[in-house]
């Protein structure tokens, strides 16, 4: 049965990179910030990481992963991005025994302040306006057994571009599969996983504010009448960017003091050509003082002129007393033409 399962993804993951056709919606949607992957271990492994994941930063990725975390945790994770537009996360779990985890977290990238010009003061009015857009999730996941869980986030997303704002409403749905398929020891956690994701299904965002409010002369070629009536834009509303994943996760070795991952995920998104994201981790454990992680991967494969590329990282997990950790993870990225970003996340559980 696992076998069969196995074949009939195989098939759907080739399904997903031929299902859409040109011209890719590039540029329709709004909030991409969205589309940021958070933390240090998933960015390292190319993003490859929805039948991976089993921390906090499931919350973004993948819900379910959250059902089989053991600990409560919260973790940080900060990423400087290009023109100094800063992207950062924040999260907190608490696993709550026979009712599931519970994580709130919020995601958000400020673009920094920006100086106001004008026709007339090209070189400043001595104003500076800020962007920033954030959201703020809720997720909640259970195992509806020891090797199946599923998860849900809902999402409140805004966007702030000086006196202009939009807000929307989304929700991420996640399922997680731990199979006997390649399990040598016959354990489900050492047999492939496979995983599934929607992320930010919700409302259109559309922008609202003082500064669409322009006078307007209704009768230019006319004396006597109102010159300077009060008008203002009225903008469309904008889709978010809705993105399913589907995934796969093996591990071709497993032994008491080392793990290895490989990880396969293909992303349907609404505004681009499909892709495939390839990843894997080597874990080695020493007992009672931690865990050391070399990853490493590839974003964008199949990707319509893309410019990303390769990804790879490292990680420490300190144990302290009590079994808790102190997680600190590292990831950098190629983004071709934008350059090379680098990603740090911190966690604690406890």
């Amino acid at each position: 049965m696992n076998k069969k399962c196995a074949i009939i993804l195989i098939f759907a993951l080739a399904g997903v990179l031929m299902a859409q056709n040109e011209p890719y919606r590039v540029g329709t949607t709004a909030a991409n910030f969205l589309e940021m992957g958070i933390g240090g271990a998933a960015n390292a492994m190319g993003e490859a990481c929805v039948a991976a994941t089993r921390d906090l930063s499931s919350a973004y990725w993948n819900a379910a992963g959250l059902a089989f975390m053991e600990q409560n945790e919260v973790q940080f994770s900060f990423q400087p991005w290009i023109a100094d537009i800063d992207v950062a996360f924040v999260g907190a779990g608490i696993v709550v025994p026979r009712i599931g985890t519970l994580a709130l977290s919020m995601t958000s990238m400020n673009y920094g302040r920006t100086d106001v010009t004008t026709l007339e003061m090209q070189e400043g009015t001595g104003e500076t306006y800020q962007a920033l857009e954030y959201a703020a999730a809720f997720s909640y996941a259970r195992k509806l057994a020891q090797w199946f869980s599923f998860g849900a986030s809902g999402k409140f997303v805004t966007s702030n571009i000086w006196h202009m704002k939009a807000t929307a409403m989304a929700m991420d749905l996640g399922v997680l599969v731990n199979t006997h398929f390649l399990a040598r020891d016959g354990n489900r956690e050492n047999g492939m996983a496979i995983g599934m994701s929607i992320s930010n299904y919700g409302t259109r965002m559309k922008y609202d504010g003082m500064d669409l409010l322009r006078p307007i002369d209704i009768l230019p070629d006319k004396n006597g009448n109102y010159k300077d009536v009060e008008g203002q834009f009225r903008l469309q509303g904008w889709e978010m960017p809705l993105v399913l994943r589907l995934g796969l996760a093996v591990y071709p070795i497993v032994t008491s003091s080392q793990r290895v991952t490989l990880a396969v995920d293909a992303l349907h998104p609404n505004n681009n050509s499909e892709s495939v994201n390839i990843g894997t981790e080597y874990a080695y454990f020493i007992p009672g003082v931690g865990r050391f992680f070399l990853r490493g991967g590839w974003r964008g494969l199949y990707m319509d002129e893309t410019e990303f590329g390769l990804t790879f990282g490292a990680g420490v997990h300190m144990t302290l007393l009590g079994n808790r950790l102190v997680k600190i993870d590292y990831a950098y990225k190629d983004v071709g033409l934008l350059g090379n970003s680098s990603i740090f996340s911190v966690g604690v559980t406890f």
